[in-house]
C-alpha cells in the first residue's frame, strides 16, 4: 500500500501537534513542510507520522511529534539564532531547528547515527545550515556560546556545563528527572541567573552518561 505522506503529515499537525497546544505559526509551518518520512529508518517508514517514538540504532529514539512540536515552540527560535543541539538522532529535529534558525551545530555520540543524519539532511537538501559533529556532550567544551540549546534526551539533573553554552538571554530545552515521570523544562539564562520554566510531563530515554545510578536491591 502506498502511503500518502503529505496527507499523513497534515493529519499529524491537525490531530496530534495542534491539540497539544502547539500554536506558533512558524513552528507549525516547519513541521507541516518538512518530510519526516525521509528521516525515519526504512523499516519504520510507515510510522513516520504516528504518535509514538521511533527506534534508531544503539537504543536511541526519535521523540514523538507532539514533544518535538512543544520543544520547538518553547525554544522560540528566531531567524538570527545560533543553535546547539545535543543528540542529532535521525536529523529530523535538526532540520526543523535549521528551518527556524540562522545555523545549527548538532552533537551526536554515535558515529553511525551521525553519518545517517548527515545523509538524511543532504538527501533532503535541508542541512545547508546544519553541521553534525560526533562528540560526547558530557565532555564537550564549546568554543562559543549559543542563543538556543536543545537537548533531545533526558538527564537526571542538568549538567552545569550545559548552561555555560548559553548566551545571556538564551534558552535551553531539556527533559529531566526520573522515569517514568519526567519534566520538560525551559531554562532561561536571565541577568539574575538561570530561571526554570516547567513545560509538561513526559518520559524519554536518557542521554548517555546522564542517567541515574542504578539502584541495587538486596
Amino acid at each position: 500500500m502506498t502511503i500518502n505522506y503529505s496527507q499523513a503529515r497534515e493529519k499529524m499537525v491537525e490531530q496530534q501537534v495542534r491539540p497539544w497546544d502547539v500554536l506558533e505559526p512558524r513552528v507549525l509551518e516547519a513541521i507541516a513542510r518538512l518530510p519526516r518520512e525521509e528521516f525515519v529508518p526504512a523499516a519504520h517508514s510507515a510510522l513516520a507520522y504516528a504518535d509514538m517514538e521511533i527506534p534508531l540504532a544503539h537504543g536511541q529514539k526519535m521523540m514523538k511529534p507532539v514533544v518535538e512540536g512543544r520543544c520547538l515552540q518553547a525554544l522560540d527560535v528566531q531567524p538570527g539564532d545560533d543553535v546547539l543541539e545535543i543528540g542529532t538522532g535521525s536529523g529530523y529535529l535538526s532540520a526543523c531547528l535549521g528551518a527556524l534558525a540562522r545555523e545549527v551545530l548538532s552533537l551526536e555520540l554515535y558515529p553511525d547515527i551521525a553519518d545517517a543524519a548527515r545523509a538524511n539532511l543532504e538527501r533532503t537538501g535541508l542541512g545547508t545550515n546544519v553541521r553534525v559533529e560526533t562528540a560526547n556532550a558530557m565532555e564537550y567544551q564549546a568554543s562559543r556560546q549559543f542563543d538556543v540549546v536543545c537537548v533531545t534526551a533526558a538527564v537526571e539533573t542538568l549538567p552545569a556545563h550545559f548552561l555555560q553554552w548559553l548566551r545571556p538571554g538564551g534558552r535551553l530545552f531539556v527533559v529531566r528527572g526520573h522515569s517514568p515521570v519526567m519534566e520538560a523544562v525551559l531554562v532561561h539564562n536571565d541577568v539574575n541567573g538561570p530561571r526554570i520554566e516547567s513545560l509538561f510531563e513526559t518520559d524519554i530515554a536518557y542521554l548517555a552518561g546522564a542517567a541515574p545510578a542504578p539502584l541495587f536491591v538486596f
